[in-house]
């Protein structure tokens, strides 16, 4: 009798662990964990050798830090789809200025990305409209801008912007911005107001929170990232085309719910949802591409992954619809 109560106890407890938010917070880096052992068998430990890892993080450097943007912006509740289309501009706007020189590139290069931002947060706070319908809506205006100087040729970059491609000066930028992102979010009120207003806006407007100015300034400093990657992406593209950022909203948004993100936003943010996502995004994209499968099945694969995240990762219980 005792037997059966203790492992009814035991029981009880692991149901309880498995269905708290302990293990919910362990979740993205066990199934990284997952996916890295699975595909390394799978590829008979092609994924791990060194020249796969270079070439690995030689793809994560601009997704991570337009995902830090993207990070203030979701952990709103909202959603912002316009990360390619604005990746696509600034890189425009990196190329042609850096002809004249390289500083000045970079700051026209985040400019325009803060004012594409600040268009997103202007009719998203000024006009009620709910952030995805607002985003989708300026993906294809400046998707189209994009393709319109892009129409007859590649517009190229000078040979002193694709003389700095090295590793080191995108480590230290990718770096730099996670740090200072870690630090916002952690220790100042940037972060407090952030996950207040994603656990609820009303709620953090009476505890006086200014909500409008919050999520106007998360719009902005999204679009001033995505400018920055901008000039990473140019530094090693060298040249700009219609297809400049392509999907890029769609890699990172699931790259942040891989890494437990929860798409309702909120207090349950953590900062590292960005640095799992975007590793467990390249893993996995190069894990299938080592496999040999087509795109059509990498996206099905994806696609089937992150429904698993998401249906085990949200939160049932402040589910509502995107602000």
């Amino acid at each position: 009798m005792e037997k059966t109560t203790t492992r009814d106890n035991q029981q009880s407890r692991l149901r309880t662990f498995l269905a708290g938010d302990t293990f919910k917070a362990l979740l993205p880096l066990i199934g990284f964990v997952v996916i890295i052992v699975v595909l390394n068998i799978m590829t008979q430990g092609k994924i791990l050798t060194p020249k796969k890892l270079r070439l690995l993080f030689s793809q994560i450097y601009y997704p991570t830090i337009v995902a830090v943007g993207v990070f203030f912006v979701m952990t709103l509740g909202s959603i912002d789809f316009t990360e390619g289309s604005t990746l696509g501009v600034a890189s425009l706007v990196v190329s042609a200025l850096s002809f004249i020189n390289v500083p000045l590139a970079i700051l026209g290069g985040i400019l325009t990305g803060a004012a594409i931002g600040a268009i997103n947060g202007f009719f998203h706070v000024k006009f009620k409209l709910q952030s995805f319908i607002v985003t989708i809506c300026t993906m294809y205006l400046f998707r189209g801008v994009c393709a319109y100087f892009t129409t007859e040729t590649a517009v190229p970059a000078s040979a002193a912007i694709k003389a700095m491609d090295n590793n080191g000066l995108k480590i230290g930028i990718t770096v730099a911005v996670l740090i200072v992102g870690w630090f916002l979010f952690r220790f100042t009120r940037i972060g407090n107001d952030v996950k207040a207003v994603g656990a609820g806006e009303t709620a953090a407007r009476f505890s006086g929170v200014h909500t409008d100015r919050v999520k106007f300034l998360a719009f902005v400093c999204a679009g001033a990232l995505t400018g920055l990657a901008a000039f990473v992406n140019v530094i090693k593209v060298g040249s700009i085309t219609a297809t400049a950022g392509n999907q890029l909203e769609t890699q990172i948004l699931i790259s942040l719910v891989l890494g437990g993100l929860p798409i309702t936003g909120g207090a349950k943010v953590r900062f590292s949802n960005i640095i799992v996502g975007t590793l467990m995004y390249a893993v996995l994209n190069s894990g299938l591409a080592i496999l040999g499968y087509d795109p059509q099945t990498q996206q099905l694969i994806k696609g089937v992954i992150f429904l698993i995240f998401v249906a085990l990762t949200i939160d049932r219980k402040a589910l509502k619809v995107i602000k």
